[in-house]
């Protein structure tokens, strides 16, 4: 199992060979092997890739490989993120999480839980754009995303929040500003054009997909997600960052 393991997930594009066979391998192989309850070993396993420098999509991409390995016979496998079991895509994500939450301290503009930008960092590219142009308002538009984290406990609405920003970089691909505003809310700062309205509905579809495939976060869901219209001026801008994110 370890070797197709492997090789799968070498295949599947693991960047640093060297890096992969590490003792939680061999610990979710036991208890793969053993028929027991993998739970535990899974979280230990994103905790490991997570301590690695492995990112989120890499240690998922990872455990697809291996759920690929356990439900198909042939020796080439494909591995398919969205065919994982929720359970264990959760433990697993709960793990890396952990981790990655403890690494939170460090000065970045970047949240390091979704990979996602910061509130900061919205609000000096948002100053950019309005020194850049000045019709910032007409051009530019905030695409927001919530999500009902009240009706969700504990890890489940980080990982629903860190579900949701998936889909967000899925949608918005093209180099937009993505960041979280506050623990249940991100914003994508976007250009105004005719695709925005087919991408804010790709977005509702995608989120709730990805929502709907984990009992846990389900009732984070459904994500509400609407445009803002940009204010006239920075700094009316930056006070809707902060009440958006409250």
């Amino acid at each position: 199992m370890k070797s197709r393991w492997r090789t799968a997930s070498m295949a599947a594009g693991w960047a640093f060979p060297a890096d992969w066979p590490i003792a939680a391998v061999d610990d979710v192989c036991a208890a793969m092997l053993d028929e027991a309850d993998p739970g535990d070993a899974l979280v230990r396993l994103g905790r490991a890739r997570a301590e690695a420098g492995a990112g989120l999509g890499e240690t998922v991409l990872d455990l697809a490989a291996l759920h690929a390995v356990l439900t198909e016979a042939s020796h080439m496998v494909s591995p398919n993120v969205d065919a994982l079991p929720s359970r264990m895509l959760r433990m697993t994500a709960l793990g890396w999480a952990d981790v990655v939450t403890k690494q939170a301290g460090d000065c970045t503009a970047e949240n390091p839980l979704t990979g996602l930008a910061t509130a900061a960092y919205l609000r000096t590219r948002l100053g950019e754009v309005y020194r850049e142009t000045p019709v910032a308002s007409l051009d530019y538009a905030l695409v927001l995303l919530r999500l009902d984290v009240h009706r969700a406990s504990g890890w489940s609405r980080v990982v629903a929040m860190t579900l949701v920003s998936d889909a967000l970089r899925t949608v918005f691909d093209g180099g937009e500003t993505l960041a979280t505003l506050g623990p249940c809310v991100a914003a994508v700062l976007v250009r105004r054009d005719e695709l925005l309205t087919r991408r804010v509905s790709n977005l509702r579809v995608l989120t709730a997909d990805r929502l709907a495939d984990d009992p846990d976060v389900r009732p984070s869901g459904p994500a509400k997600v609407w445009v803002e219209q940009l204010p006239a001026t920075h700094d009316e801008a930056r006070a809707l960052l902060i009440s958006l994110g409250r």
